[in-house]
């Protein structure tokens, strides 16, 4: 049984993929009836557009970090050791949740201290339904991509996959 999300050949019967975990027990669900249902089980998360992922160091501070932020216009960086693995995320929900009202106090501590650890990701070839229910289920955002050598890339947001619906509705009749 191939999985809707991520398209791993699974063994006829499995609860779950073995690839992504996406539950598979709903498969008896009937087919989807419109084009933004199709949408979301069939396209990638590639089609989304994705952003340019931006990287810092564990040690970079919190005042060097918010300035990328703004100056960039983004809403998240990753955060990577010094071989340059992914690990952590700090989005602009980290900065009002675990900053908050006395940021002005952290400016110059190191962002590792306020990130995210252990961001979730998604393959870059990812469904956009898996990407969906990835962020609702997390209540995440921001979603990684990595790409098939593991490393971190690329980042969709749920602006992105806003857009995308927007994109694929029916337009009504004025």
């Amino acid at each position: 049984m191939e999985c809707p999300f991520c398209a791993h050949a699974n063994i006829e019967g499995a609860d779950e993929c073995q690839q992504c975990g996406q539950p598979l027990g709903d498969m008896h669900l009937s087919a989807p009836r419109t084009f933004v249902e199709r949408g979301l089980l069939t396209d990638r998360v590639s089609e989304l557009n994705p952003r340019k992922l931006f990287a810092v160091g564990h040690r970079t501070t919190v005042q060097q970090v918010l300035q990328l932020l703004v100056e960039k216009r983004i809403g998240c960086v990753t955060v990577v050791d010094d071989d340059q693995k992914t690990i952590g995320i700090f989005s602009e929900r980290d900065c009002v949740v675990r900053l908050g009202p006395t940021f002005c106090d952290h400016l110059s501590r190191p962002i590792s201290e306020f990130m995210t650890t252990d961001p979730q990701t998604l393959p870059a070839d990812a469904k956009v339904a898996f990407a969906l229910q990835r962020m609702d289920v997390g209540g995440y955002r921001h979603i990684p991509l990595v790409a098939s050598n593991g490393a971190v890339t690329e980042i969709v947001s749920v602006r992105d996959i806003l857009q995308y619906l927007t994109d694929r509705m029916p337009m009504s009749p004025s």
